[in-house]
């Protein structure tokens, strides 16, 4: 039905306006309680064996929404009515910006993808700390808070910009991710470099634990799929040195190789998202589960399309899988899918429960 739907209204629709519209049903469903009863009840039924502990929080399975969704956290009680066990928003900046002139968002169909140039569109951190501090959950979800560079910042004031949304959201969030792998904002995927970014972690968990002394709020960064497989590294080794909670692994690309698609469109500026970049998503995750094993979190996201998808993201060493692409061509059901796969997997593997099952690819070709 979604499909037909999708093909009939959404896909002769500019994609952000659709975006914006499906925003406005499903936040108004959330608004609405028995028919967000119904609509939890249908599309987030709860799998017990997928219950899951990650970063020190429990949570009801292992399966997110991506940051880049709900930018200026207006829409959690939402997605997690949708059946996401967690939903991380933002990205957001220390200050509003409009992002980068439309139009921006660009559907590339038979690759079942999308490119986006977005820009750190949001309300800045101290609109988004408000409508959390302001929040009452109708859902019992786990937020996760990814941050970024305000782009009139110059980068190397970029550690300042961190620390100002870090002490306003910190608070707020169950987890915070240092976002410095957008290709949407110059100059910010520099801050990969370790040079670079061990001073930036630095000064963000330092703001986290000054603004937050009752709890520690894991910290996570996003790395980009395209660095080389010693940034790769370098970046594990920093993680692990600075204690840091976990990586995310990955980002958009700004490659497009081997696309069906043909035309204008492919030529874009920005990030690649969706299924065209699961292969190398995986390998990056597995790269990193090789550097660091079971001593942080990581979490995969990138081309999840499908259960199978997110079991193999598990086998390669993820605790967390996010999606976000894949639910504009697959619809609200796309959490209730994957779950249920998810479940029946675990069910048909050795495996007795999720926790087992992670990293166990690895784990086969080092026993």
């Amino acid at each position: 039905m979604y499909k037909l739907f999708f093909n009939l209204v959404f896909k002769r629709m500019d994609p952000e306006k659709a975006h914006y519209l499906a925003f406005r049903w499903i936040r108004l469903a959330a608004r609405t309680p028995v028919l967000r009863t119904f609509v939890a009840a249908y599309f987030a039924p709860r799998h017990k064996e997928l219950r899951t502990e990650a970063l020190g929080l429990r949570m009801h399975g292992p399966f997110g929404l991506a940051a880049g969704f709900d930018k200026n956290a207006v829409a959690i009680d939402g997605m997690s009515m949708l059946g996401f066990d967690h939903v991380e928003i933002g990205t957001v900046t220390g200050e509003a910006q409009p992002g980068n002139p439309k139009k921006r968002l660009f559907r590339l169909v038979q690759d079942r993808a999308l490119i986006n140039r977005m820009g750190f569109n949001n309300e800045g951190s101290l609109a988004v700390a408000a409508r959390l501090a302001s929040r009452n959950p109708v859902f019992r979800t786990t937020v996760g808070v990814n941050i970024g560079k305000t782009k009139v910042v110059p980068e190397d004031e970029a550690a300042g910009d961190y620390v100002k949304s870090t002490e306003r959201l910190a608070a707020f969030a169950d987890y915070l991710v240092v976002n410095v792998s957008s290709p949407n904002t110059p100059g910010l995927r520099n801050l990969q470099a370790t040079e670079a970014l061990r001073p930036l972690l630095s000064a963000v968990r330092e703001a986290a634990d000054r603004t937050v002394t009752s709890r520690r709020v894991p910290l996570l960064v996003k790395i980009a799929p395209d660095l080389a497989d010693a940034d790769i590294d370098a970046v594990a080794d920093l993680a692990v040195e600075l204690g840091l909670d976990g990586i995310i692994a990955t980002n958009t690309t700004i490659t497009r190789e081997g696309l069906a698609t043909k035309g204008d469109v492919v030529n874009e500026t920005g990030g690649l998202s969706g299924a065209p970049l699961k292969d190398r998503s995986l390998e990056v995750l597995r790269r990193l589960y090789a550097r660091v094993g079971d001593r942080i979190t990581l979490v995969g996201v990138g081309g999840i399309e499908n259960a199978e998808d997110a079991w193999r993201r598990i086998l390669a060493g993820a605790t967390l899988i996010q999606g976000y692409s894949a639910f504009i061509y697959e619809g609200p059901c796309y959490a209730r899918a994957i779950h249920k796969g998810l479940a029946a997997r675990l069910r048909d593997s050795p495996y007795a429960t999720l926790a087992d099952a992670i990293g166990a690819d690895a784990k086969k070709v080092s026993a």
